[in-house]
């Protein structure tokens, strides 16, 4: 057994090394413990008791949607968490532990609390389904107006500050990252914004949990280029299929990004498609294009011009199409990394 120490700011993200002292119980065989290398998330608590390989752990787990979990199978069921652990010898065990704070707990229990935050983990939603699928503005908005999604709305600064411009628009926010969206939905609800509303969940859900029509504009703001997985890559012709599935006729998309990468691919797709462009400038603040709307700028947004760098946008019309088409083209990678990242996708 080995016991991670108790939960301190000062400890977040450092690299701990503990020592097995009950090597009898770890099977050499089964879990290959020379020089193999293992990805699994931890995300603790105050503090986290491990047994191997099968007694269950003496304190609540969190996943990385934050929901709890009891580790009770040792390694082989703790790959579904997410950190990393590298096991270079037998029976001692190196883990890069994410401990979280007392304030990223906090987060969590008020985003449970705010009643304009839904947080579905994926079992919930096979099983049950989300209620709310073609009546958000029946149950939730109370009204007739148009549906703006913000997709990847980290800390919700579009969602938010779209709402303050468009009362006659209802903004929902969709990302994964619970703690980052919090800002938003504490500001939100702290100003009884009555038309916005969050969603945690995978953005590759988003046909889950909205009506075909349902949706009149998607927002997309400085997403990760992911320059080498196309599939992930959420201007992609797979997600303007899934898009599509959810917005009405006249549907429009928005991306706002600092990646050259990024915006070339997206206008090559476009074209590709034959969607009808209805704003496009590679220059956005030397444009005369910057509105009130586009000026919003979000947390990446600052990072990159305080670098220096131009921000791109593009505004089109995702319009059905039988087959969607990838552009195929060569596209210079993003030579830059952004200060949260190790590095761009894509990058080597």
């Amino acid at each position: 057994m080995f016991v991670a120490p108790r939960s301190d700011e000062s400890l977040i993200g450092m690299q701990s090394k503990f020592h097995l002292e009950a090597p009898g119980i770890v099977s050499k065989t089964r879990y290959r413990l020379f020089e193999q290398r293992l990805s699994f998330d931890i995300i603790r608590t105050d503090f986290l008791l491990y047994h191997f390989p099968s007694v269950p752990v003496e304190a609540p787990v969190y996943d990385r949607l934050g929901f709890p979990h009891i580790w009770s199978t040792g390694i082989r069921e703790s790959r579904a968490m997410g950190c990393i652990c590298s096991i270079r010898a037998p029976f001692e065990i190196f883990v890069n532990i994410i401990i979280v704070g007392k304030n990223k707990l906090q987060k969590f229990e008020d985003m449970k609390e705010y009643p304009h935050v839904f947080q579905y983990p994926f079992a919930v939603l096979q099983e049950k389904g989300f209620e709310m699928k073609g009546y958000w503005n029946e149950k939730f908005f109370k009204n007739n107006n148009p549906i703006v999604l913000e997709l990847g709305c980290g800390k919700g600064e579009y969602t938010v500050g779209l709402a303050k411009l468009f009362p006659g628009k209802n903004f929902i926010g969709i990302d994964i990252k619970g703690a980052r969206m919090w800002t938003g939905a504490k500001q939100s609800f702290a100003e009884s914004l009555k038309n916005v509303a969050f969603l945690r969940t995978h953005i590759e859900l988003v046909n889950h949990f909205f009506a075909p029509g349902e949706v009149s504009e998607i927002w997309i703001t400085f997403p990760d280029p992911q320059m080498n997985k196309v599939n992930k890559r959420m201007t992609s012709s797979r997600f303007m299929k899934l898009y599509r599935e959810i917005l009405n006729e006249q549907g429009i998309i928005h991306l706002k990004t600092d990646s050259n990468f990024m915006y070339t691919y997206t206008s090559e797709m476009v074209k590709i498609n034959n969607f009808q462009v209805l704003v496009q400038t590679n220059d956005l603040y030397h444009s005369g294009l910057a509105d009130e709307i586009l000026s919003i700028q979000t947390f990446y947004e600052q990072q990159w011009l305080d670098r220096g760098l131009d921000i791109k946008y593009i505004k089109f019309i995702c319009e059905h199409r039988d087959e969607y088409l990838e552009p195929e083209v060569g596209i210079e990678y993003d030579s830059y990394r952004s200060f949260n990242r190790s590095k761009r996708s894509g990058n080597h």
